[in-house]
């Protein structure tokens, strides 16, 4: 399957916006967003100017697609999916991103970014409903319990993970049990819930192309 291997750091500066992509080096002096607020590349500090509708719209769904890591035909997919489902398309779209089983163990701070979630859901560490899964894209739904298996409790980079969650806290539709590994899916959030800077009716105007 393909996927991006080149440097995280560069997709934050090419989208000049903090993605979180490394866990917890994001917040500190290391991170090269920080030390280098510019697209990367040879002409990477000349870039700027107004930019066309269709690249505003461009630019905002690769911001989304390289926030929940996704890659464009299954992006695509998602977004179809939202524009089938009742209510306003752009909303449906990131609630179905937002409950992505590697986006909900990030967000429930049993991982440090969702990338390292895809990694420990693909090595088996997570149960859903007391049930193994170990797909990333597996979509959680309101009331699931989604907890590290006993064995797994004592892999580092889970309590690594959720001793530093406090920087950045649970979200208020879930709920986590610390001390058992546990957290629970009470609800879907409201769009003033979702606090990335997305402006997803940019995607739902360019593929309505």
């Amino acid at each position: 399957m393909a996927r991006y291997t080149d440097s995280s750091c560069r997709l934050c500066r090419r989208e000049n916006l903090k993605l979180f992509l490394k866990g917890d080096r994001c917040f500190g002096d290391k991170c090269a967003f920080e030390r280098r607020a510019y697209a990367p590349g040879q002409h990477g500090q000349r870039r700027g100017g107004k930019l066309s509708d269709y690249s505003q719209q461009l630019r905002e769904k690769q911001k989304v697609k390289r926030i929940y890591g996704i890659l464009e035909k299954q992006f695509k997919g998602y977004y179809y999916r939202a524009e089938r489902q009742k209510g306003i398309t752009g909303t449906n779209l990131l609630l179905l991103l937002e409950s992505r089983l590697d986006n909900v163990v990030y967000k429930m701070g049993f991982s440090t970014s969702r990338t390292q979630a895809r990694q420990l859901i693909r090595h088996n560490h997570f149960l859903v409903n007391q049930k193994k899964v170990n797909i990333p894209s597996y979509q959680v739904k309101v009331g699931d319990v989604v907890e590290a298996k006993e064995k797994s409790r004592e892999v580092s980079q889970i309590i690594e993970a959720m001793e530093t969650v406090v920087r950045r806290g649970v979200p208020g539709w879930m709920e986590v049990e610390k001390e058992a590994f546990k957290g629970t899916m009470k609800g879907l959030p409201n769009r003033e819930e979702l606090t990335m800077p997305i402006q997803e009716q940019l995607i739902v105007e360019l593929y309505s192309k």
